[in-house]
């Protein structure tokens, strides 16, 4: 979770810059949750964008599926994956 919190600070764009967060955006690790806060108008989208990014570049996007949960909100939910080879045949 460090490692994804560090990855989210430095690649979230202010301005069109990175590593440019400043008192605008703060990321924090509270238990198992990353707190995004933002005093200037954020897409959600975006923070979707740089979750499946990071997940992508772990190799772990074809485990994990990030699904927003709420209006400000996402969770990331493994996927079921079958290994069962016999019933695809």
């Amino acid at each position: 979770m460090k490692d994804f919190q560090a990855w989210l600070e430095s690649r979230i764009k202010v301005d069109g810059k990175l590593g440019n967060l400043g008192s605008a955006v703060s990321v924090s690790l509270s238990r198992s949750d990353i707190v995004v806060e933002t005093k200037i108008a954020f897409s959600k989208r975006y923070l979707k964008y740089l979750t499946k990014k990071y997940l992508a570049s772990q190799q772990l996007r074809q485990y994990l599926r990030v699904i927003a949960t709420g209006k400000n909100t996402y969770e990331l939910k493994f996927l079921a994956v079958n290994n069962d080879q016999e019933d695809a045949e």
